[in-house]
């Protein structure tokens, strides 16, 4: 009998990526329970994992037999009520990001969290990524001076579906697909920020123009911060020619470059001149070590009690940025935090 026995709610894409971790890959881990509306996906899922229990209702998964933690991975607009449910039960929560729509849901979650004494971890993986750690390293060391100018590229190769066209309801990319590059920044200036401009357009995603005029498919974002560092944020759905995450960090004294479109980092130039070399398909490739980090430290934190090392607090200031980006683009003006 695993040592965490925990509840997949959402058994799409993300939620089965963490429920093969938990079920066969992490130590003291097991998945006794899954949970989807979608009958289809709940029986794939059932499929690969029999002896887990199988929910339409996440209610009901959550107060099934042995349940002890929640992973969350649904769609942002139903992230509140689940997290409300889980810690009204006592359960740990592992929340995919972005954690909320808005910023008072975010702070009802912690509440409630915080009342419930659980584990609360928001799914920031880049935060368990090598590279993106050993930047953070040498950020701390001092050798490089202040962070002057930090920008993050976040862009993804394919969709967005239909579900994040209405932004009243997704956030749109810049919750879906840029709020790691938001967490990202906030993680390397170790600094909130003060001021947000940005602007988007929707350049590919036609059949979304009529009935959501409002959605966009690229998105720049600058913001000012409270340490005076400047950083921007560029987000892409869809991309097309693959998944691409990297972050440059100007200092003082230097500069840090993170990540690469190109797989594994390997480029080919041949005698004739000619350039070769092999996109990122997914962020399940890019970051497969992180999401794995990230799943053995919610199980050492539901064992011990320390707190996560991407709290519900990170997942707030992610969502505040995401709404002043919104608001920025709605209003075509500044907006201060």
């Amino acid at each position: 009998m695993p040592e965490l026995r925990i509840c997949i709610v959402g058994c799409g894409r993300a939620g089965m990526i963490h429920a093969r971790h938990f079920h066969s890959v992490v130590p003291g881990a097991g998945v006794v329970a899954l949970a989807d509306p979608v009958p289809e996906t709940l029986a794939a899922a059932a499929r690969e994992m029999p002896a887990a229990a199988a929910f339409a209702d996440y209610r009901q998964a959550i107060a099934a037999k042995g349940v002890d933690a929640v992973v969350i991975a649904t769609p942002t607009v139903f992230h509140k009520d689940i997290v409300l449910a889980a810690a009204a039960a006592g359960k740990h929560v592992f929340c995919e990001k972005p954690m909320a729509l808005n910023v008072p849901d975010c702070e009802a979650m912690i509440r409630a969290a915080d009342a419930a004494g659980i584990v609360f971890q928001i799914g920031f993986m880049r935060r368990f990524d090598a590279g993106f750690q050993r930047a953070r390293e040498l950020l701390d060391s001092g050798d490089l001076g202040r962070v002057m100018i930090i920008k993050s590229t976040g862009r993804g190769p394919g969709g967005p579906g239909p579900w994040m066209w209405d932004l009243a309801k997704s956030n749109g990319i810049i919750a879906e697909v840029n709020s790691h590059d938001i967490d990202s920044l906030l993680w390397m200036t170790g600094s909130r920020p003060t001021r947000v401009y940005a602007e988007a357009h929707n350049f590919k995603m036609t059949e979304a123009r009529t009935q959501f005029p409002d959605f966009y498919d690229n998105v720049v974002a600058t913001f000012r911060f409270e340490n005076d560092a400047i950083g921007v944020v560029d987000g892409t759905c869809p991309a097309g020619y693959g998944y691409d995450a990297r972050m440059e960090i100007l200092c003082e004294k230097g500069v840090i470059f993170i990540g690469s479109a190109k797989q594994h980092g390997v480029e080919l130039i041949t005698i004739e001149g000619e350039v070769r070399g092999r996109a990122v398909p997914s962020w399940r490739t890019l970051f497969r070590d992180a999401y794995l980090a990230e799943a053995r430290d919610f199980v050492e934190c539901a064992a011990t009690g320390r707190a996560p090392r991407v709290t519900s607090r990170d997942g707030l200031l992610a969502v505040a940025g995401v709404v002043a980006v919104n608001e920025s683009i709605r209003t075509g003006q500044p907006v201060t935090l």
